[in-house]
């Protein structure tokens, strides 16, 4: 695998601080990887209203 640059690795991190096995696939990643890999993702990115809507998105996912 290449490396990644700083930005996807913390990406990729908060995604896999979720293990996926088990019964509980789906809810772990909907509820758990899934909303920290997107929040992870919007501290990425330099424009406000971007980052905002992958928080607003992540924040849904949770109160799911």
């Amino acid at each position: 695998m290449t490396k990644l640059s700083p930005a996807a690795q913390a990406v990729l991190n908060a995604f896999n601080k979720y293990p996926l096995h088990g019964d509980h696939i789906a809810e772990t990643l909907m509820y758990g990887a899934l909303p920290a890999a997107l929040r992870a993702a919007a501290d990425q990115l330099d424009h406000p209203t971007s980052a905002h809507t992958l928080y607003a998105f992540a924040d849904e996912l949770e109160a799911q």
